[in-house]
């Protein structure tokens, strides 16, 4: 899986289209969406003109959709506004308690063994949604999707993950750009003379967690993928992990049951 990648949650359209083929040009191979997001038919357009085999295309099952045969037809619905035959990686968006994890993990498991998703993951779910899920299920949980930025580092979690080999992906790994008004962030772009989403996008590297920025702009598409070969100091990644007040810049109340997008159905 490419360490950076381009998340497309609230672009849509031509836009979305644009975006797109600036990333390809850029160098980017990850395309990140999810069913959630209304946009899998634009990114089916505009990766259509593109080789496949050269990228790596992640989308998401809500759960609101996660019995058995909700996620097969959830996961066919999506190869088909995408154009493609498979997807690289296939998620579970969020956790849902109101339906049989071991329903759910059996479903990815078919998914995976058919080919139609290469590898099965889950997002924000928490040290013991993951444990769960590996209980019930023998399919390799290749990622867990997560918010991960300077001001939500969630030690536990991101430990339990590497314990069990599961690859970190930071949603937001930017906090939707809150965290460039951080002091320390501030400081350590002028220190290297590079834009604060560099800064932020090479901590996360340097803590072994892989990256979607999500961005409109070729510029700073490009910037956000040139953080490969150079690094920061020890000692300034230490500052950086120093900044954590576990603060989410997701609006989604957890509690919200009813949104169209994640919530819950009766």
């Amino acid at each position: 899986m490419p360490r950076v990648g381009l998340g497309t949650g609230g672009l849509n359209g031509d836009a979305l289209q644009r975006t797109i083929h600036d990333a390809i040009g850029a160098g980017y191979t990850l395309i990140d969406t999810a069913e959630g997001y209304g946009n899998e038919a634009a990114v089916g357009e505009a990766i259509a003109s593109h080789d496949r085999e050269d990228l790596f295309l992640v989308s998401k099952v809500l759960p609101k959709h996660l019995e058995y045969e909700s996620v097969i037809g959830s996961c066919n619905a999506s190869l088909e506004r995408l154009g493609t035959g498979y997807v690289d990686l296939y998620l579970i968006h969020w956790p849902n308690p109101a339906i049989s994890l071991r329903e759910t993990m059996d479903a990815m498991a078919t998914l995976r063994a058919t080919g139609t998703a290469r590898n099965v993951g889950v997002s924000n779910f928490s040290a013991y949604q993951l444990s769960c899920a590996q209980h019930v299920s023998d399919v390799p949980i290749a990622v867990n999707q997560i918010e991960f930025h300077p001001w939500r580092q969630r030690p536990d979690l991101v430990e339990y993950c590497r314990e069990t080999g599961v690859a970190v992906q930071a949603a937001a790994p930017l906090a939707r750009t809150e965290v460039f008004e951080d002091e320390t962030v501030v400081d350590l772009a002028a220190d290297y003379d590079r834009p604060p989403a560099q800064i932020v996008l090479r901590w996360a590297l340097q803590r072994n967690v892989a990256v979607i920025p999500n961005s409109a702009t070729t510029a700073h598409l490009r910037a956000n993928l040139d953080v490969g070969d150079w690094e920061l100091d020890d000692a300034d990644c230490r500052r950086l992990d120093g900044a954590d007040r576990d603060h989410s810049v997701y609006t989604l109340p957890p509690t919200d049951w009813t949104d169209d997008a994640f919530g819950i159905a009766r």
